[in-house]
């Protein structure tokens, strides 16, 4: 048996940006609702580029590329994933709802679904959106959300970073919608 080893470059077969915005689902966008740490949405454009996101619209206090924390977090996503800014997140989530997206929140609410008993359709398209890391989502969000999932804990925090949740929740949507 030949000994575990890191796959090179050339084995992990990576494709171009161009390559990338071509593949992309255009079934799967994701809406930062406040994100203030940086390093949060850089993190968060890695987490699109790797799940085949196909917008990633920043909101508010949100901060934008270019900008070096960022930067160091995204490793050159910024340049894969397409992405614009919206001072007002309830104007984008609205103009996103009329387009034939779901909005889901992810947030603990009272009418919130655990997230291993929702299978997304693969005939929807779906807004994800992802909140203030001290807030969470804003309550203008909340109110127009027609779906709530929240990832199921069992420490005494019952809370996650932003780009950690995100990447729970893109990740069983990738995998159930076989993006």
């Amino acid at each position: 048996m030949e000994p575990i080893r890191k796959l090179s470059m050339e084995e992990l077969g990576r494709v171009s940006a161009q390559e990338y915005k071509a593949r992309t689902q255009p079934s799967l966008v994701v809406v930062l609702d406040n994100v203030r740490s940086l390093h949060n949405v850089g993190s968060l454009f890695r987490t699109s580029d790797a799940f085949a996101v196909s917008h990633l619209y920043l909101t508010g206090i949100t901060g934008t590329p270019p900008h070096r924390e960022i930067h160091k977090s995204a490793l050159g996503a910024t340049e894969s994933v397409p992405w614009s800014y919206h001072e007002n997140v309830g104007e984008i989530v609205a103009q996103l709802k009329k387009e034939g997206y779901e909005a889901v929140v992810v947030e603990q609410t009272t009418g919130s679904q655990s997230l291993e008993t929702f299978i997304p359709s693969a005939e929807k398209k779906y807004c994800l959106i992802f909140g203030n890391e001290v807030d969470g989502v804003s309550d203008e969000v909340l109110k127009m959300a027609t779906i709530a999932l929240e990832i199921p804990q069992s420490g005494t925090k019952h809370s996650l970073n932003v780009s950690v949740c995100a990447g729970i929740i893109l990740w069983h949507f990738y995998r159930q919608l076989a993006l």
